[in-house]
């Protein structure tokens, strides 16, 4: 089981570097490290676990963030109806992901983003697109996969591949203004 101590800081020098494709079919190893990337982000999101054993709470996690420089990736990201229940859970194991096209149309979380891997508080609005469709290999179904995400869900997937960059939020984040209005972006609450 995946551990906060598990995850590396922005401060290592490994976050910048650039991860490698994966060579497919994929080996029982990265398979079972994405299987408990994947787990790590549920238990996060789980009260009594995230509790019991000090989680940070997550949506995405790139395997660079556990030391791995491998282009994989793993999301869990909860919808809710009006009264607070679940409606719809994006839960994705991905393995060579990438952004095959996009909307020009930007986004951004009102509240600005965090990252598992950065341990201060960042201000600062991060622009992203709308729309993002992502090809990959997805180990959950064991199934090439394309992935159609608007709003929350694009921003969580764009974060993650930022990381195969080398990239972090806050390097998006516009320096001299961090809470400049991205004009025409949507608005992700």
């Amino acid at each position: 089981m995946l551990l906060m101590k598990d995850i590396i800081d922005d401060h290592h020098p490994l976050i910048r570097e650039i991860s490698q494709p994966v060579k497919m079919p994929i080996c029982q190893e990265d398979e079972q490290l994405l299987l408990d990337m994947h787990e790590f982000l549920v238990n996060s999101q789980d009260e009594e676990m995230s509790e019991k054993y000090h989680l940070r709470p997550a949506v995405g996690i790139a395997a660079v963030q556990v030391g791995v420089l491998k282009r994989m990736c793993a999301i869990h990201v909860l919808s809710y109806d009006d009264d607070g229940n679940v409606s719809k859970a994006d839960d994705y194991a991905l393995v060579n992901p990438k952004i095959v096209s996009y909307t020009e149309k930007g986004s951004y979380l009102k509240d600005g983003e965090g990252c598992l891997s950065v341990n201060d508080d960042v201000e600062g609005l991060v622009p992203r697109h709308a729309k993002v469709t992502v090809k990959g290999y997805d180990v959950l179904t064991h199934k090439n996969v394309t992935i159609v995400a608007r709003g929350y869900l694009s921003i969580c997937l764009q974060h993650e591949l930022d990381h195969f960059d080398g990239k972090l939020f806050y390097d998006r984040i516009n320096k001299e203004n961090p809470k400049a209005p991205i004009p025409n972006a949507m608005v992700i609450e």
